[in-house]
């Protein structure tokens, strides 16, 4: 007897359950490591431009899935920064949230050689504004918690999600990463 097992190929399709004692202290182990491994370089980057690294973080962890999106993974894009040099970009389809509805669209994004340069561009992104605002960002710098800058973000036009500044101040309550703020 055979027995003929057919899959669709579908993103971040997991065989194991939710319930599984192992497979959430597995998660939460390379949680963790992700964490400690951007951590530092966050704080660099605080140090360097004072963009708090509790939000570097906590965008990172959003923006790549822990760093296991085909952008981050392939690209090195942990931030869903976009580009529009040909040679130094890669189109790729994404969600935006417009006129109240979530569409696909199809971008282009950067690339970059590994991910500390990823988190370098974003931080300079919001110390250097964008080409048509040179201080679109300054709110973000000139926040002194994570809740204002996670608002700020959003209200800077940094991403389309209306519920954005929240999943970014879940993730750093969730994860404690408020104690990086504090070098």
């Amino acid at each position: 007897m055979f027995i003929v097992l057919v899959a669709q190929v579908v993103p971040k399709l997991s065989f194991s359950t939710s319930n599984s004692p192992t497979s959430e202290l597995d998660a939460d182990m390379s949680h963790q490591k992700f964490i400690k491994t951007i951590a530092p370089y966050a704080q660099k980057m605080h140090r360097r431009y004072g963009i708090l690294p509790s939000i570097t973080i906590a965008q990172a962890i959003l923006e790549s899935d822990w760093g296991t999106s085909q952008l981050s993974k392939s690209y090195n894009n942990y931030f869903g920064i976009k580009g529009t040099i040909y040679q130094t970009t890669k189109e790729m389809k994404t969600q935006e949230f417009v006129n109240g509805k979530w569409i696909t669209v199809t971008a282009r994004f950067r690339v970059y050689n590994n991910w500390q340069d990823s988190v370098k561009d974003h931080t300079l992104l919001f110390v250097n504004g964008t080409n048509w605002n040179r201080n679109q960002y300054q709110s973000v710098l000139q926040a002194k918690n994570y809740k204002a800058a996670a608002q700020a973000l959003y209200t800077a036009g940094y991403a389309t999600d209306p519920d954005y500044p929240e999943k970014l101040i879940n993730l750093i309550q969730t994860y404690q990463l408020q104690k990086y703020d504090q070098n």
